[in-house]
């Protein structure tokens, strides 16, 4: 009994040390884009600043450009940062730039966003 109790253990341990690690990289690379966990495209702005812990797109802008949120618990690893919004929640940052995604993409695999008002661009792995 207590080698099978040991071994239920083990496989915890391991089960939530891949989850940890599954949460250190919130989004993946499809293609030539990354996309969230819900596998639609992820966008960056270019009035962003890279790496100055800082989004600009508040208000209205996040109702149409919907931030990639990240969770109290959740832990940066290589190039993937948070940063704290104007309203203290936290935000995903892939290489310094924050995330987002664009409101008028229906499905995935869409990019409508990319190339808006020349200052969204689909994010690159």
């Amino acid at each position: 009994m207590t080698k099978t109790f040991t071994l239920t253990a083990a496989a915890i341990l391991m089960a939530a040390a891949g989850l940890a690690a599954a949460q250190s990289a919130p989004a993946t690379a499809k293609g030539d884009a990354l996309v969230g966990p819900n596998d639609m495209t992820l966008y960056t702005f270019d009035k962003d600043t890279a790496g100055n812990g800082k989004s600009v797109c508040n208000g209205g802008c996040a109702t149409n450009w919907p931030p990639l949120m990240a969770r109290a618990d959740d832990k940066v690893s290589g190039d993937w940062s948070i940063i704290t919004r104007d309203d203290g929640s936290k935000q995903w940052a892939y290489k310094g730039k924050p995330l987002y995604f664009w409101a008028k993409d229906a499905k995935p695999g869409e990019r409508n966003g990319d190339g808006i008002n020349q200052v969204w661009h689909t994010a690159k792995p």
